[in-house]
C-alpha cells in the first residue's frame, strides 16, 4: 500500500534577493495539490544549478549593468518571494490530478524545467522555470504539468545521476547547438567546459558527430577527454588559445563557439574562428549561453560583420528539444556526470561549495530531501573538509 500523502513538508524558501541567508528552511509547507493536467511528485533528487544562485542573488540584468533584478523574460518579473527553487527534478508520480490516467502513480520521472507560454513545440521566446516563476525542486513534493513530466524507467540511473542529466543544463546545452545549426564532423569550441552545461555539450557534440574541443583548467582534463573532448586547453593560457587550438586541429578554425563564460575571453574566442576563413566551409559561429567570465565584452563589431559571425544568445530551449533529450537519456547515449549530492537542510553549504569549486569539481551536485537523503542521497554524498 502507497504512503499516505502528507498535509506538510519540509522545503527551503527563498525568502528575498541576497546572500544564503536569504534561503530558509521550513517543516511546515503545504503540500501542494495537482490540479488538472498535473501531477504531483515525490521528488527524490534535484539538480544545483548555477541559475540558482543568479535568480537568488538578482543577477539577471537586460539594460542596467548595475541593476538587481529576476529573469523577466515575458516583461514581468515573475519571481515573487517567498519561492521554492530548484529546476531539475527527478522523483516519482505520489499523486494526478484531473485528466491524467492514475496508472502514471509509481512512475520515476524526470521534469521537463520550462513554464511554456504556449504550446508550440519549436519555439520558446519568453522562457521562465520551475524554481523560479512557480515553485520547485528544492521541497519534499511539488507539482508540475503531466506532459512535462518525463518518464525514465532506466533502472541503471541512481534518481540522483538522473537529476543531473536536468533540462536546465542539457537542453540549454543543446539548444546552443541548434541555434548554431551545428553538424557532423565540425570543431565546436566549448568553454566553461567542467559546468553542468559544459559536460553535456561535449556529450551532445558526440551524439550529432561533432567534435568537441573543451576550455577548462588543467586538473579537469584527464575527466573530460574520457567523458569525450579531442582536447582541452588551459583557460590560464587563454592568451595563446588560437596557437593551442591550430597544434589540436592541424591549423583548421574552430567551426562554432559555445560560450558560457564571455567577458573578455570573448574576443579570444572569436580568434579561434577567424584566423583562416579559406579553410572554412560555412559562417563562423558563437552561441552564448552564460557569462560567468563577466558580463560586458569589448568586441570590435568590425570584426564581426567583416567576417561575418553570426552570434546566438540561448537561454532555454523548445518542447521539442525536451523530447530529443529524453530519448537519449532513456536510450543510454547521455550519461551523468555527478559530482555529488547534500541534504536539502544543508543547502547552505551547498551554495557555498558550488561557488568555491575548490576540490576538482566536475559535472552537478544535487540536492535531496532529508527524508529520502538515506536512499537516494547517502551514496552520493559529498564529503567536505
Amino acid at each position: 500500500m502507497a504512503n499516505p500523502i502528507p498535509t506538510s513538508m519540509h522545503a527551503m524558501l527563498l525568502t528575498a534577493h541576497g546572500d544564503v541567508d536569504k534561503l530558509v528552511y521550513h517543516d511546515d509547507v503545504a503540500v501542494p495539490q495537482p490540479g488538472a493536467g498535473e501531477v504531483l511528485v515525490q521528488v527524490t533528487a534535484t539538480a544545483k544549478n548555477n541559475t540558482d544562485r543568479k535568480a537568488r542573488e538578482g543577477l539577471y540584468p537586460t539594460r542596467d549593468k548595475g541593476d538587481v533584478t529576476s529573469f523577466a523574460m515575458g516583461g514581468t518579473p515573475t519571481l515573487t518571494f517567498p519561492r521554492i527553487q530548484g529546476a531539475d527534478i527527478a522523483g516519482r508520480i505520489a499523486a494526478v490530478g484531473d485528466g491524467v490516467d492514475s496508472a502514471r502513480i509509481g512512475q520515476r520521472g524526470l521534469l521537463d524545467f520550462n513554464i511554456y507560454a504556449d504550446q508550440r513545440p519549436d519555439i520558446n521566446l519568453t522562457p521562465d522555470y520551475y524554481g523560479h516563476g512557480a515553485d520547485g525542486g528544492f521541497a519534499e513534493y511539488v507539482v508540475v504539468p503531466a506532459d512535462q513530466f518525463h518518464h525514465v524507467p532506466n533502472s541503471e540511473l541512481a534518481d540522483a545521476e538522473l537529476a543531473s542529466m536536468g533540462m536546465c543544463s542539457y537542453q540549454t546545452a543543446y539548444h546552443m547547438m541548434t541555434s548554431a545549426n551545428i553538424r557532423a564532423g565540425e570543431r565546436v569550441l566549448v568553454t566553461g567546459a567542467s559546468g553542468g552545461v559544459g559536460t553535456a555539450l561535449i556529450q551532445l557534440c558526440r551524439v550529432v558527430g561533432a567534435i568537441p574541443y573543451a576550455l577548462s583548467q588543467p586538473d579537469k582534463a584527464e575527466a573530460l577527454l574520457e567523458l569525450g573532448a579531442e582536447a582541452v586547453f588551459d583557460r590560464q593560457h587563454i592568451d595563446q588559445l588560437e596557437a593551442l587550438v591550430r597544434k589540436a586541429t592541424g591549423d583548421r578554425p574552430i567551426d562554432a563557439v559555445m560560450d558560457l563564460v564571455g567577458g573578455e575571453m570573448t574576443d579570444r574566442f572569436i580568434d579561434t574562428m577567424i584566423f583562416d576563413m579559406k579553410a572554412r566551409d560555412s559562417y563562423p559561429r558563437l552561441s552564448i549561453a552564460g557569462a560567468s567570465g563577466g558580463n560586458l565584452s569589448e568586441i570590435m563589431w568590425t570584426r564581426i560583420y567583416l567576417y561575418q559571425v553570426q552570434i546566438f544568445g540561448v537561454s532555454h530551449g523548445t518542447r521539442e528539444e525536451a523530447a530529443q533529450l529524453i530519448e537519449w537519456i532513456r536510450s543510454g547515449q547521455l550519461r551523468p556526470v555527478l559530482h555529488g549530492a547534500f541534504r536539502l537542510s544543508d543547502l547552505h553549504q551547498a551554495e557555498r561549495y558550488f561557488v568555491e569549486r575548490s576540490k576538482g569539481f566536475l559535472g552537478k551536485i544535487v540536492i535531496v530531501p532529508d527524508s529520502r537523503w538515506q536512499e537516494h542521497g547517502a551514496p552520493f554524498a559529498v564529503i567536505a573538509n
